[in-house]
């Protein structure tokens, strides 16, 4: 298969040569890089150039990265035959050597229209990175222990068939989909989630395999984080009103449903802690709430594993990682509430 590989960027001087870097080290090198300059006003297009891949930019583009993409996109499908693949990658992320390989692999087996990637986190960001960095690592576990079966192809890195984006873009023309025809619909806040969902509605097959893995950015301040998460959980809230209750998004209204839960669980735990400090004059020991903390206690250890002893020790002590549990929550309340109450979106 022939390979293109497109990176939208838009400011991305700090991080684009060791992403191209990534790209020229590959055991299966991509026959080409297209780097989508949309609306730079750093050095990003020179060090592109420098690193000898191909730069296009932009026209008139207000819709971001999905609308950086869909530019492209419309000119290169058109052409694009049954042996093409396109893979999308973020201008922050770095490959593992055997992604594209493997990714190839897994597609010319005929079985999938898309393979995605499982990430771990960059260094840096102090506390909040490595908050990030633990998250990513139990992300990337589940995906192991689910054999692939990834909820969501993140636009971190993605091959897709240009044949699957082809009739992506016929089903939206005959709104069998919807959004306007082209890949990516502009309307919502997270398109790699709603990419996955107009995928899977179209009987396709999709797969995260073990073998496919990266590092990409973490958020380097709470304040940042805080608006990447409402953007990717409210986005994934309206993606799922945007197609209703289906055979394919009951799972995912599952997890709307656990999440849920989870505040509602989260806020009992730390209320009985807190009316007992103030009412009862001390912690009181419930023998509900201490099984609990046990049964947390040990899924924090056990799914940290990876990042090494430092941190499941870390992990062991419970008070903290809940402040990062705890600040999850409280933007994933946010997200119902803008959502139910149709809060403008903003990127």
């Amino acid at each position: 298969m022939r390979v293109t590989v497109l990176i939208p960027a838009h400011n991305e001087a700090k991080q684009i040569t060791e992403t191209i870097a990534s790209l020229r080290r590959q055991e299966r090198p991509p026959d080409h890089i297209v780097v989508i300059l949309d609306n730079c006003t750093d050095a990003t297009a020179a060090l592109a150039q420098l690193c000898g891949v191909e730069i296009v930019g932009t026209r008139g583009n207000e819709h971001k990265k999905a609308g950086a993409l869909n530019q492209i996109l419309d000119r290169l499908l058109p052409i694009f035959g049954p042996d093409d693949a396109i893979m999308v990658m973020d201008a922050d992320s770095a490959l593992d050597p055997g992604f594209i390989r493997h990714g190839v692999d897994f597609l010319a087996s005929g079985h999938y229209a898309a393979i995605g990637g499982t990430f771990t986190g960059k260094p840096g960001g102090g506390a909040v990175g490595m908050f990030q960095r633990n998250e990513y690592a139990r992300y990337a576990r589940d995906v192991r222990r689910l054999q692939g079966k990834a909820l969501v192809l993140t636009g971190t890195a993605t091959i897709f068939r240009a044949a699957t984006l082809q009739e992506v873009v016929a089903a939206r023309r005959e709104r069998r989909l919807p959004g306007r025809p082209h890949v990516y619909d502009v309307r919502v806040l997270t398109e790699d989630n709603e990419l996955t969902l107009a995928i899977l509605h179209l009987g396709f097959r999709i797969l995260c395999p073990r073998e496919c893995t990266l590092t990409t950015e973490v958020m380097p301040t709470w304040r940042e984080l805080a608006q990447q998460r409402l953007r990717w959980k409210r986005g994934a809230l309206e993606n799922l009103i945007d197609y209703g209750w289906t055979p394919i998004t009951r799972p995912y209204w599952g997890r709307q449903l656990l999440s849920l839960i989870g505040i509602l669980v989260i806020s009992a735990y730390l209320s009985s802690l807190v009316y007992s400090a103030i009412w009862l004059g001390g912690i009181q020991f419930s023998p509900i709430w201490g099984a609990i903390t046990v049964i947390f206690m040990v899924e924090r250890v056990v799914t940290v594993r990876q990042r090494g002893p430092a941190q499941m020790a870390l992990a062991g002590t419970i008070v903290v990682e809940m402040i990062f549990d705890v600040f999850l929550q409280f933007v994933q309340a946010r997200a119902f509430w803008q959502a139910a109450w149709r809060k403008e979106r903003k990127w």
